[in-house]
């Protein structure tokens, strides 16, 4: 991983120059385009301190980034801006997942939610064009920990949903329950197989072991394509991580989710989906006909300003800065596990990710909502509540949470006693 860190005034000059190569509404003849600039009422272009603000600016000029621009042919009118896109898409799957050059496809979506569900309708389309699938035919493949979005998922696109049991205390995938589940749904006619693994669970952080699952799915030999959801974890495992098999040198690999309003700290509206080229195709939307390029997204019409948020994020930090803050926040994340092991306090954590699932039976739903803390069920009582090691925490307020729970367990002793 190495992509450089540039000064902010390096950002601002290549933003405004992608901006200089869009077309501008307020100069250029144009008749068209069912859109403009932001309404001028409110989002007034002459505001001095949008001359130091890119992202503000690329929002108030509007460029719609609708289709995917790592392909060919796209809307000439926002050129500039699309060059942004398609240098930061390569940059997520060549240098932070290892892809080789110029080949992977890529956009950014409404968020992981969304490019999930981009996965699993390109795969179903795939399968169904490639091998004359039924749709009863196709089942999709997931733990129980996995993000809603999957259940929304096969949900929308009439896909029948594998749903996998993990254990309890490690949060792996059982194998001998995927074994089965892959042999019952043989049987039941069952024939192509979309894959999800996650790359951290939303609630725990775990990782599915990909290497075990991949090995079982192998010596079956079934049909299948593996989606990587890792929408948490995408900017965090593979910095934290020494050498991750969640890369697309991993070749049982084929698209991945990750999403940048999460670790990243840019707006609502920063997911990224990656996947290998040649697959894009099977969600081509050739109604699409006035759209330069075709449509080949879930979402459609979609924000400019979002791509120019994530871009300008990664070069402020460049791949060391990045890299030293994940390390500074998985570091803190050690530490607050050491604190609740000294307590007695039973919990969850994989090592190299910034989430720490709490045993419910240790802690008071009083301290737990005190802090924040989301359970795992808010219509059932709760197994666990989790804590997520964001940048916004002081050690602070991570030593006075550690101090209520100080005074709990000495509450507690005192009551057995």
């Amino acid at each position: 991983m190495n992509w450089p860190k540039l000064t902010s005034d390096s950002i601002n000059k290549k933003i405004t120059e992608a901006l200089n190569r869009n077309v501008n509404y307020r100069k250029a003849p144009i008749l068209g385009i069912p859109a403009t600039y932001l309404d001028s009422e409110v989002f007034y272009e002459d505001a001095p301190f949008l001359e130091d603000a890119p992202f503000l600016k690329t929002l108030i000029a509007n460029p719609n980034h609708i289709g995917c621009h790592t392909l060919s042919g796209s809307e000439k009118i926002f050129k500039g801006t699309q060059e942004i896109e398609i240098e930061l898409i390569r940059l997520c799957a060549e240098q932070i997942f290892e892809g080789a050059p110029e080949e992977q496809d890529g956009y950014v979506a409404s968020g992981g939610t969304e490019a999930n569900i981009q996965a699993l309708w390109m795969y179903r389309n795939y399968f169904i064009e490639e091998f004359n699938a039924g749709i009863n035919e196709i089942a999709v493949v997931y733990s129980t920990d996995s993000h809603y979005s999957l259940h929304k998922g096969t949900d929308l696109l009439n896909l029948t949903p594998i749903v996998l049991k993990v254990d309890e205390q490690t949060r792996e995938i059982i194998l001998s329950d995927l074994s089965s589940q892959i042999d019952e749904s043989l049987k039941n006619g069952i024939r192509y197989f979309i894959i999800n693994m996650n790359c951290s669970t939303t609630m725990f952080g775990s990782v599915d072991d990909i290497v075990k699952v991949t090995e079982l799915l192998n010596e079956k030999n079934i049909v299948y394509k593996l989606h990587v959801d890792a929408a948490f974890g995408g900017f965090i495992y593979s910095f934290s991580k020494v050498n991750s098999v969640y890369t697309f040198k991993n070749l049982n690999i084929t698209s991945i989710t990750i999403d940048g309003h999460k670790m990243l700290q840019t707006p609502y509206g920063t997911g990224i989906f990656l996947v290998r080229k040649g697959f894009m195709k099977y969600v081509k939307n050739t109604k699409a006909q006035y759209v330069p390029g075709a449509d080949h997204t879930l979402c459609g019409s979609r924000s400019g300003a979002n791509a120019v948020a994530v871009w300008m994020i990664l070069h402020t930090h460049g791949s060391d800065g990045w890299r030293s803050k994940i390390r500074s926040l998985i570091d803190l994340t050690t530490d607050v596990c050491c604190k609740l092991n000294a307590l007695g306090i039973r919990f969850f954590r994989n090592p190299d990710i910034n989430i720490i699932a709490i045993n419910a039976e240790d802690i008071s739903k009083e301290v737990a909502e005190k802090y924040f803390l989301v359970p795992d069920s808010y219509e059932h009582k709760p197994k666990w509540w989790k804590i997520v090691v964001m940048p916004h925490i002081s050690r602070g307020v991570i030593d006075e949470f550690i101090n209520e729970l100080k005074s709990m367990n000495k509450k507690a002793c005192n009551v057995n006693l």
